[in-house]
């Protein structure tokens, strides 16, 4: 074969020249054996022709397969294609021969029936119910857990012991804005030590 694309023609007298590595075996009368029973020597005799075409065609049409393989893979590689790029395609259309079958879609059909059927039976329906009560439930525990935290909070804020705590804080913080105040007043004082009479520092 000189070229990958060249068509053979297989009512062509040529085509058995292509068979270079088949070779024709001439099986005897004797290897043969008796003919089958209902046929004639002349219809055993026609038949084992046709098989022998049929079989050079057969070698004939592999040839030709893999010479357009061939070529096909050339294209491919011309075009940049990587086998990777042939895979997702290749499976991409087996998923969609696949979702197409008959099988498929009787598939998903009855998948569809089974599903309307348990959505509309009643220990689905009893199922649904107790899981959506059982979130309502939560959801109140949840909300009432908040509730009580919250309570607690102003409970603890109305407490002796926190107005204490903030009222510690409230005269460390009056304490560090009035410290900075006398600092930046004496900066800006010609004297440096400025005019005010220093504040009472008692310990809390």
């Amino acid at each position: 074969m000189e070229s990958a694309n060249q068509d053979i023609n297989l009512n062509s007298p040529n085509k058995g020249l292509l068979a270079d590595a088949m070779t024709d075996v001439p099986v005897d009368n004797a290897a043969r054996g008796a003919a089958p029973e209902g046929l004639t020597l002349a219809e055993e005799e026609e038949l084992r022709a046709e098989l022998a075409k049929v079989e050079e065609e057969i070698g004939t049409l592999r040839q030709v397969l893999a010479a357009k393989e061939r070529h096909c893979g050339e294209l491919k590689r011309k075009l940049g294609l990587t086998p990777l790029d042939g895979l997702k395609q290749n499976l991409s259309k087996s998923w969609h021969d696949v979702q197409v079958s008959n099988a498929y879609v009787k598939t998903s059909e009855k998948l569809g029936e089974w599903n309307d059927k348990v959505t509309q039976s009643d220990f689905y329906k009893k199922t649904q119910e107790t899981l959506s009560q059982a979130g309502q439930k939560t959801s109140a525990a949840l909300s009432n857990v908040g509730s009580v935290i919250s309570r607690k909070l102003g409970d603890m804020r109305n407490s002796a012991t926190f107005k204490s705590f903030e009222d510690r804080v409230g005269t460390i913080k009056s304490r560090v804005v009035g410290s900075r105040e006398n600092s930046t007043d004496g900066l800006h004082s010609p004297s440096g030590a400025g005019d005010k009479p220093p504040q009472d520092n008692a310990p809390f």
